[in-house]
Parts: structure tokens; sequence; C-alpha cells
């Protein structure tokens, strides 16, 4: 069958239920422009996602130059043919009339277009002035988790080889530095140990502050088709939000922000008190159980649930699905990450894994999740807080056997510090000690916290900014210089998913005008700084994508992530494969961890840990004495409330977060008219309890403010939590009719809200620990709400907003059966 759907109003398309350790069937999911035929296409060029992490395995369509639709590739690990709404029509934003086609410079306060020369050579100029006034610490680099894993390499190579500096991060700090750091704390290195295929076995899924139906859209059809089929699996959600995972979910709690800590921990007592606990897996694998189970023994269910306000009686019911378990797969995201004891957090869902022993066998492991589709390439490439190939920056041997692959003396790497995170290179730039700050294929003008402080950062006159991006963002109109960059589908290159599935993505048309691609940006730089290595030839000796990636497989070869085995012909030939691939493994690991920890070992652990409650860094000795045998690490952590807490100005917890039909700050999905008209617009959520002591009603203009901005929106009633109110972060101000107004009478950027807090440990920014006050600004009067109907924040009771749909233009193809070849 090939019914067609409207795949706005339904996102997850129709159902192909299957059994449990059954094969998850195909279907085909396509979208071409108006009038184009599947005949009529001339190229199908292979690729996959870049609006989210799932990395579903895609073809572009091709008609004279032009991408004109994608169709999902069927035999790929990773969706089995299946596309989400960002996946169909976000290709549209490639076309957009604003794409930037020229350089741009900073001449008399405007921005003035330019050569490529020109703007190069004024940039290395400003390179080479800093770099004998000041030294490379005057240098900083922030960076994207959409870019390839060739142009992510090139960049750590430049800048932590070529320039010396340990400024670089990306905005992966936003969503999954926590990832990183929980992975590390608790195996001693980077790598998710589950694979998407444990959906398929698991009997209990258990998910995190991990809005899956939305962040992850196609990874979540695998579940409902689970679901809908024999054998199904029990959920269990810990969200405040009634999203869709909540609306499924066996067991759904709605804890207070900045509690996750004490609810894990009940979780944890409850576990350890009814003995569901693998002993012979934890005594085997883990070291820190005694502390554990001390730290847990009165974290009742009945102190969390004074804390958490959930009932004790939902805590129990929680464990008992957890400890009931024949196989558990948990994911954590956001909710986690982005609150308050970010890693402590995380590190709690490790726990419990390991308590139930649930690790390396299909359908038990764990997801610390993404959020970007390249997040785990800045990882593993060295763009986000850490040397390449998951390497020590604090073992000697290790930046030895770094240097030696780029050929320089170890010196010449930073590692008498850790890598500057991304909030102190803003500061850094804030205070004057960094003076050139180069930004990626990021916005960090709408997706920081407490944007005011970010626009006074950017505008400093001390600070050259160059910006490299495809259209002219917030961020790019505070430049000096701007670089018109070329995008997925006009450039190649290979990027990893959430479970270590790598994909190659093809250049299927040319990039308008004379936009290039990153890495021939990045080269070009190369060659113009000529930077060299310690026999006097070029640092950077590749000259394209295939040529980086052989480079890149050197450095990870006998890494945790190698890609050694792996090939551009391979990832035609066979599409997704999983990292580590090596002669050992030729078709990829589907789960790490299946015969035990395998690098937390002193010597070759990644890190060698820090204290969860306060980020203090651990000795090498003092991880000697913890752990010599390199086994998995139980943390424990008390709880601690949060900085900022409600009182009687600021009354409610705000909340930020995504909707499934934006990415990010919609530099892309806002130039997409299927995804932007189903939320065009910021909006504001809180629960009918809540809208009753306000005296609001739905479609309410009203305004929220914090100690640092306000915003306005129209109101959503919805059934989050009472004492909490939610607000979309995508929307920034200079796709609107009001123009660049941040801050007069209330904006529509969530950021300008958010505090300049982050986790101790990860670093990573905390966008949900803030606290708020509503106000309202003028009846609804017939407005409404522009809240999408179909995700979490559809409405809890009777709504005048028409149910969000995309009509004929959203209409999409479902192959299945026979016609799904």
């Amino acid at each position: 069958m090939q019914p067609e759907v409207d795949r706005i109003a339904q996102p997850w398309g129709e159902r192909t239920p299957y059994d449990r350790d059954g094969t998850w069937p195909v279907r085909v999911d396509s979208y071409l422009a108006p009038g184009v035929t599947v005949e009529g296409v001339q190229r199908w060029v292979p690729t996959a996602s870049l609006l989210h992490s799932n990395g579903d395995a895609m073809d572009i369509a091709v008609v004279d130059g032009r991408i004109v639709g994608v169709r999902g590739r069927s035999r790929d690990r990773v969706n089995h043919g299946r596309l989400g709404p960002k996946d169909l029509f976000g290709w549209q934003a490639n076309h957009s009339p604003d794409r930037l086609t020229t350089p741009l410079v900073r001449e008399g306060g405007h921005l003035v277009p330019c050569g490529w020369d020109t703007a190069m050579e004024r940039i290395v100029d400003r390179t080479r002035r800093l770099l004998a006034e000041r030294g490379a610490d005057a240098l900083g680099f922030y960076t994207s988790g959409q870019l390839f894993l060739e142009e992510y390499y090139t960049l750590a190579v430049i800048v932590r080889a070529g320039l010396g500096t340990n400024h670089l991060d990306g905005n992966t700090r936003l969503c999954t530095a926590t990832a990183a750091e929980a992975l590390k704390e608790t195996f001693g290195c980077d790598g998710q140990p589950a694979s998407y295929t444990d959906v398929d076995h698991a009997d209990v899924i258990a998910l995190f502050g991990h809005n899956m139906a939305e962040t992850q859209p196609v990874l979540w059809m695998r579940v409902l088709d689970r679901l809908a089929g024999g054998d199904p699996p029990r959920l269990l959600c810990v969200d405040p939000r009634p999203t869709p995972v909540a609306r499924h979910a066996t067991v759904h709690l709605a804890p207070r922000s900045g509690t996750n800590v004490a609810l894990l921990n009940a979780l944890l007592h409850e576990i350890i008190r009814t003995d569901r606990v693998d002993h012979a897996y934890v005594d085997a694998h883990t070291v820190g159980y005694d502390d554990l189970a001390a730290r847990v023994a009165d974290r009742t269910p009945a102190w969390a649930a004074g804390i958490c306000d959930v009932p004790a009686a939902k805590i129990v019911e929680a464990a008992e699905l957890l400890g009931g378990a024949e196989r558990l797969l948990s994911t954590v995201l956001q909710g986690v990450y982005q609150s308050h004891q970010a890693t402590a957090a995380a590190c709690q869902v490790n726990n419990l894994q390991l308590l139930r022993g649930m690790l390396g066998r299909p359908g038990c492991g764990v997801l610390q999740m993404n959020g970007q589709p390249t997040a785990q390439n800045t990882r593993e490439c060295g763009a986000d807080g850490d040397l390449p190939g998951f390497r020590n920056w604090r073992n000697d041997d290790h930046v030895a056997d770094l240097a030696r692959v780029w050929n320089v003396e170890p010196s010449r790497i930073p590692h008498d510090a850790p890598p500057t995170p991304a909030m102190e290179i803003f500061g850094k730039a804030e205070q004057g000690d960094i003076r050139l700050l180069w930004i990626s294929g990021t916005n960090p003008a709408v997706s920081l916290p407490e944007l005011h402080r970010i626009r006074g950062i950017l505008r400093r006159d001390s600070l050259f900014t160059v910006v490299q991006d495809l259209y002219l963002t917030e961020t790019a109109r505070f430049a000096d210089v701007v670089l018109p960059a070329a995008t997925w589908g006009e450039k190649t290159g290979t990027f990893t998913n959430a479970d270590r599935t790598v994909h190659l993505s093809g250049k299927a048309v040319e990039p308008p005008g004379e936009a290039r691609p990153d890495l021939d940006i990045l080269l070009d730089y190369a060659r113009r700084m000529d930077f060299r290595d310690q026999d006097g030839g070029p640092l950077i000796h590749w000259h394209d994508p295939e040529s980086a990636f052989r480079a890149w497989q050197e450095c990870s070869r006998g890494r945790p992530c190698d890609y050694t085995g792996l090939s551009y012909d391979r990832l035609r030939e066979a599409g997704g494969i999983q990292w580590p691939c090596t002669d050992a493994a030729p078709d990829g690991t589907e789960r790490l961890y299946a015969g035990g920890i395998t690098w937390a070992a002193p010597g070759t652990c990644e890190s060698y840990g820090k204290d969860v409650m306060t980020g203090d860094s651990m000795t090498e000795a003092d991880y000697r004495a913890l752990n010599p045998d390199g086994r998995a690490v139980l943390k424990p952590a008390d709880y601690v409330p949060p900085d900022e807490l409600p009182d009687a100005t600021y009354p409610l917890q705000l909340n930020t977060g995504r909707t499934i039909y934006h990415f990010h700050t919609r530099t892309k999905t806002g130039r997409t008219p299927q995804l932007n008209a189903a939320a065009p617009e910021v909006w504001v959520e809180i629960s009918a309890g809540e809208a009753r002591r306000h005296g609001v009603a739905e479609g309410d203009l009203v305004e929220v403010t914090s100690r640092r901005g306000s915003l306005r929106g129209r109101l959503r009633i919805t059934g989050i939590r009472d004492g909490m109110l939610f607000l979309p972060f995508h929307y920034g101000y200079w796709d609107t009719p009001e123009g660049d107004r941040p801050g007069k009478g209330g904006g529509r950027a969530a950021n300008e809200t958010t505090v300049t807090d982050w986790d101790p440990v990860s670093e990573q920014p905390l966008f949900k620990t803030a606290a708020a006050r509503l106000t309202l600004i003028a009846p609804a009067a017939g407005a409404l709400s522009p809240a999408p109907t179909t995700t979490a924040s559809a409405p809890s009771g009777p709504c005048p907003a028409p149910a969000t749909t995309g009509g004929k233009t959203a209409i999409a193809r479902q192959a299945t059966g026979d016609g799904a070849g």
C-alpha cells in the first residue's frame, strides 16, 4: 500500500505493528515537491537527517540540479525507510531566497559584500596580529552540532595543534555535554552503550526527561509499532509535561523541576530494598556499590515525594516496573541534562541500569541521548571539550599518541588545563581576554541563556567576530566577517547519530552563489595560515572530504571510536554502520560492553572523573585507588535544592524545550513552509489550575518575566504540572514583523528569561531552573494560541484553536508491503 498522509497532522504516520524480538517492518516515507513524480527524478543521492540526532537514512531527489524531495532508505538499520516531519519537509530551507551567497565584511558599521580573498585575509590578518600581541589564548572558536565529521576534525587540528589554544567548544555544550560526562563518569569513556535495536527486544523502556516523540520521532515510531504489536513494552516516563510519551506510559511521573536526583535516589532505594539487584553482575563489573547503597538507604519514596511533589505510591510503582524488567532500556535527554544536578542525575540512571545488570544484551542498555545530528562527532573529533579519539588530556601517553598522529611535539597541544567550555569562552570574550571569536553553524544570540548579556558580548568593540552560516542570523548581524556556508545536500561528508551509526551524506547539488563547504573554508584558512608539522610539512595534509575521513580514521585507530573498518565505498554500499568498526568487527558493533567494561582502566580511560556534586576533578592517583581494574563506577549523589526557587514575586518554575516541528533556532525550519505554519510563533503553556489562579484563559496574550528579562506569547492551557510554565526556545527576533526589538515590550526568545548557570560537572547550561511570573497583557478577544495541538502542547480541555494540520502541501507517501522495496 501507498497511503497518502498529512504528516503535520500525523507526525508519526501510520502503524506497522511487530512483536517483541521481531523485525521492525519496512515503511518507506517520501515527499516530492508539487508536480514532481518519481519517474521524473533524475538522481537519488544518499544522505541522512540533519535536523535531529536520530540519523534517519534517506535519499535526496534531484531534478535539473535542484533538490525536489526525499525518500527514506528501506534497508538502513536506523529507520527502515521512515522519515519524520523535519526530514520530509526541511530540505526546502536550502532554497530559501535569503541564503547567504557572498562573504560580508563590516565597513562603517554596516555589513557589505566582498570577495573571499578580502574576507579570509581580514580573518588571517587579525589572527596573526593577535597571536603576535596576545598569544593563542586570545582566539576562541564556537562550533555547531550540525557540521560533518571531516569538518570537526579539521577544525580541532587547526585550533589545538595549529593555533595552540584550548578555546574550542560547540553548541553541543548546550545539549550533549552531560551525556558525554555521564558516560565518562560511569564507564570511563564516552560512547553510547545501547543500540536503537534494543527497542525491538526490551520489555520495559524508561525515558527520563526525554520527549522522544518530538526529539527523535522515528525512534518513537519504532516504540509505537512495538506498542501496537504482541508483547508490547511497558513505558516509564519522567517528565513534567503531558508529552506523547507520557500518554502512552504505564507509569508517568511529573516531578518538580530540579528534583531529578531526589526521584532517582528513591528509585535506587527501592531497587536495593527489594533486592532487585543483579549482585553477580555488580560484583564482577562495578565498583562503589556499598557507598551507593549507604547513600540511598534512607531516600525513601515518601522522602522523595515531599521534594518532587510526586505521590510516593507512584514512585513505588515506577520502581516495581524497573525492578521487574527482564530487559530494560533507559534513555535520557534534556529534562535531565538542562536541569539542576544534571550529571549527578544522569549518573543515577546509569546506576539503575548497572544494578539491574542490564547492559550489553539485546533490549538491555542505556542511551544518554544527543540533541543534535552530529553531536557525537564533536565529541569524537575533539571539537567539544575533549581531545580527538576520546583521549584523556591529563594522560601524557594519550597526548603523546595524538602528537604522533599529527606529527607535532606534545607541547604543541594545549593540555595544561581542561578544554574551555562554551560559557567560559563567552565569559572570556566579555572580559576582553578573547579578542577573536569564530562562530560556525550556530546562533548563540538566540540559543544561549540570558540573551541581553550575550548581545552585549557580541557588540563589544574589542571582539572581532567571524560567523560562518547559511543565513544572516541574529548572531551574524553582529559579525565583523560573515562567511556563506554550504549545507546538507550541497557538500559531502559523514556524520554519526546517537547510537554510533555512521552515515555518508553525498553532495546532490551545488551551493548557491559563492557559498562554500565548511571544510573548504577551514582548509583555506589553514593554507593561508601556513600551519606546519614538526618536519616542516603541512599540518593539514588532506584536501577533500574523503582524504579528511582517512586522516580521521588514523586518529581513531585503536581508540574506542575506531573507524578504521569503514570507508566511503562501504558506507555507500551498506548504509549506516555503527562504530567501533574494525578488522575484528567489520560489520560494526551493535552494543558496547557485551563482554564487560572495556575502557575504564586508569591507563586507557578518557577521564579520571569528577566529584558529581562539586565538579572537582579527581587525580590519576585517586582514580587508580578507586578503580584499579577498570570497572564501571557507581557514583552516588545527594539531592540539593536549585539555587533559584519560586517565591512570592516569581512563583512559577520556568521550563524551556522543543517542539517536533522546529529545530534549534529555526534557521532552517522557520524557512520551511509546512513546519513554520505548524508552529509559527512562541507560546506559553500553563496548567488549568494555574490559569484559574492567574485569571487567564486560552489564547490570552501574556508576559513571562524572570529576574533577567521577559517575553510575550499567546497562552495554551495543557496538562503540564501545576506551578510550572513552559516556553519553546526556538524563536528569535529578526524574522518577525517587529524587527530587532529584543527586550522592548517583551520579545519572543525564551532565553531572555533563562539564567547564566551551568552544571558543575558537564558545564552544560541549565535552561530549566529559573523562577518566573506570568502577567496578563490582553485577553484573547478571538486570538488563538499558535501552539500545536498534536504534541505535548495539546490543549487539556475544550479549545477554540483548530487542530494542527498541514493540508495538501504536507501530504507524504507511506509505502508498506510490496510497494516499500
